[in-house]
Formats: C-alpha cells, sequence, structure tokens
C-alpha cells in the first residue's frame, strides 16, 4: 500500500465497500435472529399440538380393552374359559370379537390370551382362528414384563406383524409393520389375573400426527419411547430400531438445542409417559430466505464495488501517472543508469521534483568519477598486497618436496607425517564447504594419526559407521572440533588411558553421529549449565567461552537443517562425556550435491 494508487483503493474499501458489507452482515444477522425466533415459536406450537392429539391417541388404543369388561359373554371366556362356561353361546361371543376387531380401522391383529385354559386365539380381517395351546407365552420377554409390572399395559416398538398362531388366515405375503400393545385382563375383586389382548396396531395414523410437524421434505421427527427406541420417524429404516448414538445426547433433555441442526424435544405424558417427540430441522432450511436477501445484497454491493473501482482507476491513473515515470526513473538510478533523461520544464510538484533531481545527479556523477579514481588506485595497492602473500599451493608443493626428501633419506614415518598434514591442511581450505560423511571421517583419521605420533601413550579409539551414511553430506568441520575436545579436555588432563568411541547410523528420519568416552565426567548442575550455554541464542545472554565449539556446532545445524536438528550432550550416568549430532536424513541439505573443488 505505499503506491498513491494502493491508497486510493485502500481509502474506497475503508469508506465505501467496508461499510456496506458491515451494513449487510448486521442486517443479516438481525434478521435470522428474528426469524430463528419466528420459528422455534411456531415449532413450539405444532409440537404442543400433535403432543396432545398423541397422547388422546394412545389413550383411546391403550383404553380400548377395557371393552371387555363391558361386555358380559368376553369377559366370561377369560374367567371361565370355552368350555366352563354355561353361559357360552358361540356365536355372540364371535359377534362380540368381531365387534371389538371393528372398533378402529388401524387394528390389523388382535390376539387373546385365556390364562385359565392356557390358550389363545387371533382376529385378523374380522375372521377368528381357531384356538391353540400356549403355555409358554406369559414366559415371552414382553409379556412377561407386563405380568410383573403394576401396569396393566404395554407398548412394544414396531415390527414386522406375527402370526401368532399360525393361523391360516394371516397371509405370508402380509409384512406390514406395527405397534404392539399388551393389555393385562384382570378380576377387578380378586386381582386375579385372567388373560392378556394383544393388539396390532397400523402405524399410519399415528404417523400421520408426528408428520404433522414436518414442513419440509429436509425435516424429519421421530417418536422415542423410554428405552430410546424408535417408535417412528420420518426415516422409515429407524422405525423399530435403537436412537442413533449421535441423538442420545440431544433428546436427553426437554428443550432446544442449537447447531447445524436445530432439534427441538418434548417430553410426553399420559400413556406415553417418559416417550419423547422430536423433531429436527436443518438450519439452512429456516435461514434459507434470510441467505438468499443476504446474497442478492452481497452481489449488489460487489457491483457497486466493482463500479467505484473502474472510478477510482481512472481518476487515479491521471492523478499518478507523472508519479510512477518518476518512480520508475528513481529506479533505473538505483540500478545503475546515471544518465537518465529528465523533463525540468514541468510547473507543478512533479516538474519541480524532476529539476531537482536533475541538480543532484549531476553533483553525483562529478562525484562518483572522483571516487572511482580512488578506487582504481586502492585496489591497485590490495593487487599488491596479495602478491606478497604466500600461495596455498606453494605451501603444498613445498610439503611434498621434504616428504620426499624425507623418503630419499629412508624415513617412511617422517613421509607419512608430513602426507597427513598436507592433507589436513587441503581439508580445512574447504571449512566452509559441504562434505561426504566419508571424508569427515577420513580426515579425523589423519588427524588422530597424527596424534598418535605425538602422544605415543596407550590412549585407544574405535570407529564404527554404518555403510549407509558413509555418502550423506554434512558441514566440513562438524564432528573434527568434538575429537579435538578429547584431548583437550581428556587426554591433555592426564587421562591417558581413556578411550574415544565415535559411531554412526540411521535412527528412524535423523542421522545420528555419536562422539563419546570414558574420561572426565562433570555434576548435573555443571552439566545443566552448559546445556543452557549452548541452546542460547546468539543475540540473549552471555556465556562462557570454554565450551564455544559445542555452540558453534549446534547453531550450524540448526541453521543448515532447522530446528529438528541439534546436539545433544550428556554425562554417560558420571562415567565420561557423551556429544549427540542429530542431522535429518530427509532434509535437502543431507542428499546436497558436492561442488567440484
Amino acid at each position: 500500500m505505499k503506491s498513491i494508487q494502493s491508497r486510493l483503493f485502500l481509502m474506497l474499501l475503508i469508506f465505501i465497500i467496508l461499510p456496506y458489507f458491515l451494513t449487510v452482515f448486521f442486517i443479516y444477522g438481525y434478521t435470522k435472529k428474528l426469524v430463528e425466533q419466528h420459528e422455534l415459536e411456531v415449532s413450539r406450537n405444532q409440537m404442543e399440538k400433535a403432543s396432545n392429539e398423541l397422547e388422546q391417541y394412545f389413550e383411546d388404543l391403550v383404553g380400548l380393552p377395557y371393552v371387555t369388561y363391558r361386555n358380559p359373554d368376553l369377559f366370561r371366556i377369560f374367567e371361565n374359559g370355552f368350555q366352563d362356561s354355561i353361559y357360552f353361546n358361540p356365536i355372540t361371543v364371535k359377534n362380540s370379537i368381531e365387534t371389538f376387531y371393528l372398533m378402529r380401522k388401524e387394528i390389523r391383529q388382535i390376539r387373546f390370551y385365556i390364562n385359565k385354559s392356557k390358550e389363545s386365539f387371533t382376529v385378523y380381517n374380522a375372521m377368528v382362528s381357531t384356538r391353540k395351546a400356549q403355555p409358554d407365552l406369559v414366559k415371552e420377554s414382553s409379556i412377561k414384563k407386563l405380568f410383573h409390572s403394576h401396569s396393566m399395559y404395554l407398548i412394544e416398538p414396531p415390527h414386522p406383524i406375527e402370526n401368532y398362531n399360525d393361523a391360516a388366515i394371516v397371509p405370508q405375503s402380509d409384512n406390514t409393520v406395527v405397534l404392539t400393545i399388551h393389555h393385562k385382563v384382570m378380576d377387578v375383586l380378586s386381582n386375579k389375573f385372567l388373560g392378556i389382548i394383544t393388539l396390532d396396531i397400523d402405524l399410519k395414523t399415528y404417523a400421520r400426527l408426528c408428520n404433522s410437524l414436518v414442513q419440509n421434505e429436509k425435516e424429519s421427527v421421530l417418536l422415542v419411547n423410554s428405552d430410546n427406541q424408535v417408535m417412528y420417524a420420518s426415516d422409515r429404516h429407524l422405525i423399530g430400531k435403537p436412537v442413533p448414538s449421535n441423538l442420545i445426547t440431544s433428546i436427553q433433555q426437554t428443550g432446544v438445542k442449537m447447531g447445524k441442526e436445530i432439534i427441538l424435544s418434548r417430553s410426553l405424558s399420559g400413556p406415553l409417559r417418559q416417550w419423547k417427540l422430536i423433531k429436527i430441522t436443518p438450519e439452512q432450511v429456516i435461514f434459507h430466505n434470510v441467505r438468499q436477501t443476504a446474497y442478492i445484497n452481497i452481489l449488489v454491493g460487489i457491483g457497486v464495488g466493482f463500479l467505484g473501482l473502474i472510478m477510482i482507476g481512472i481518476i487515479s491513473y491521471m492523478i499518478t501517472r507523472p508519479i510512477k515515470l518518476l518512480s520508475r526513473k528513481v529506479q533505473s538510478i538505483e540500478a545503475g543508469n546515471m544518465n537518465v533523461p529528465f523533463n525540468d520544464k514541468g510547473h507543478d510538484e512533479i516538474g519541480h521534483l524532476e529539476k531537482h533531481i536533475k541538480d543532484m545527479m549531476n553533483r553525483i556523477n562529478l562525484h562518483i568519477a572522483r571516487e572511482y579514481k580512488l578506487e582504481i588506485e586502492n585496489r591497485n595497492n590490495q593487487l599488491r598486497a596479495l602478491k606478497s602473500q604466500v600461495n596455498p599451493h606453494f605451501l603444498f608443493n613445498a610439503l611434498q618436496t621434504i616428504g620426499a626428501v624425507a623418503l630419499r633419506s629412508h624415513s617412511p614415518n617422517v613421509y607419512g607425517l608430513i602426507t597427513s598434514l598436507s592433507k589436513m591442511m587441503r581439508y580445512s581450505i574447504r571449512a566452509n564447504q559441504w562434505v561426504l560423511v566419508r571424508e569427515e571421517v577420513d580426515y579425523i583419521k589423519t588427524y588422530l594419526s597424527l596424534q598418535m605420533e605425538r602422544f605415543r601413550n596407550e590412549w585407544t579409539y574405535t570407529i564404527h559407521l554404518d555403510e549407509s551414511i558413509l555418502n550423506l553430506t554434512i558441514p566440513s568441520m562438524t564432528v573434527q572440533p568434538l575429537v579435538e575436545n578429547f584431548f583437550k579436555h581428556c587426554y591433555e588432563e592426564g587421562f591417558y588411558d581413556a578411550h574415544m568411541n565415535i559411531n554412526g547410523e540411521i535412527q528412524g528420519e535423523l542421522l545420528c553421529l555419536v562422539v563419546e568416552n570414558n574420561g572426565p565426567s562433570m555434576t548435573s548442575e555443571e552439566l545443566q549449565i552448559l546445556r543452557k550455554n549452548i541452546y542460547t541464542k546468539p543475540i540473549e545472554g552471555s556465556y562462557s567461552a570454554e565450551h564455544i565449539g559445542l555452540k558453534n556446532i549446534h547453531d550450524r545445524l540448526v541453521l543448515n537443517y532447522g530446528i529438528k536438528a541439534g546436539l545433544e550432550i550428556d554425562t554417560n550416568q558420571g562415567q565420561g562425556f557423551i556429544v549427540r549430532l542429530m542431522i535429518p536424513v530427509e532434509s535437502k541439505f543431507a542428499n546436497h550435491k558436492l561442488e567440484t573443488i
């Protein structure tokens, strides 16, 4: 936003477009809240009406078997059975049973179980089946539960209709899903159990009551009993099954739950005590019209903003074009073109600037000409100083000459030491380059051979490296300072029988190089201080120069590989010192191709 044109666009955005869209969002939020309150109020009224109708409907169904107590012919059958009743009239009983069946059109099947004779018969399509002995009926789970409860009825979840007595009057092709109500028949005076009346009810009637809550195909409704089983659902696949786990939490409390879906839950009473009627409405259904209006306003705003951008673009082009031309001339000067032509004929602010810049450039060119001659003379002096320095190749050649003299003098050890020194000097020149792990190890071995010749004591070392890591690249002089520390802090301090071990391997995604010894150690307090010094950022705090080499290695690794790399130190349980170098294997630097020297 440094250019004038960019600032004009920013002003348009801040003072015109941004307030417009903020207003649109405010109106959208306010309207959304009003629509939400209205829809919730409507849904609550619908829920209350549907709940009352469901409670009344099931109150009628549950009370239907009480007709038996007012029909002497039917009640005597439950009291005395078919054979023992002296008032038994088959035609009258048959008519009474058929009349009972035809009382409600949603009744699909009725089963009468007579406890005294342990037999039952069914009524299907107004036809009465033959009686069938069923001595174990009361042992069925639902009947047993009703028998031992204080309730007079039990409502089972919907299920495909069953042929209770295997009667021929029920066709095999009938797979109607029905709701079953079991009702106990008791002797009012003696409280004696007389039998069971089972009603299979078609779902259509109370499904219509539930579906009256659904105003949109994306909405859904559920009727759930006290055992969290679906007694009815808009999604037919859920009927008769447990409530989906994602809805359990939502229906545990009566009220409203807001989110991507608005869930209204209402507890029922009467015969449906502890049942819940649930309505689920996707948020997008309620706020569809509100969003449509918001989208239209946004599109209008975009159109207004686009026209504004065109207007600002035209105005800004006329104003900023001379400024851009002057800016390009300045950039050309920055690129090194000191002979840029300036128009000093203008009489406005830009013309005034160009006139002064032209005068300034003339003075700068004069100054540069004078400084250029001084620079040439200074370069000549530096060249003469460089020629007086010792050429490193001359030093290498001189060492080779000395080595040749040593061979002619029959001193192969001297020749080997001179050769090792020459290799080390050549390697040291590459201090800021990338090398193979193999090359770093060869340099360390050369260094150790010189130290072996120097000290000639009983110190020992081992090097174990996996073949898989030898061709990986690392910064040069990464491991060598750790080996040098062995002689500085271990061998030269009197630990002549110390042992140094160097090993390396791939551990997961990291190349791990370890240098350890069994020489002097340090206390835990000293170790913590050393770690703090190593991991302190270069610009923070102060730290001892004694272990500056360890800090430099850690900083180089972090600089080249990132925070996954670094240096770790430990005391090997107080029996020496361990340094681990962790380098990411997949890093672009791990497979860095070495440049030819």
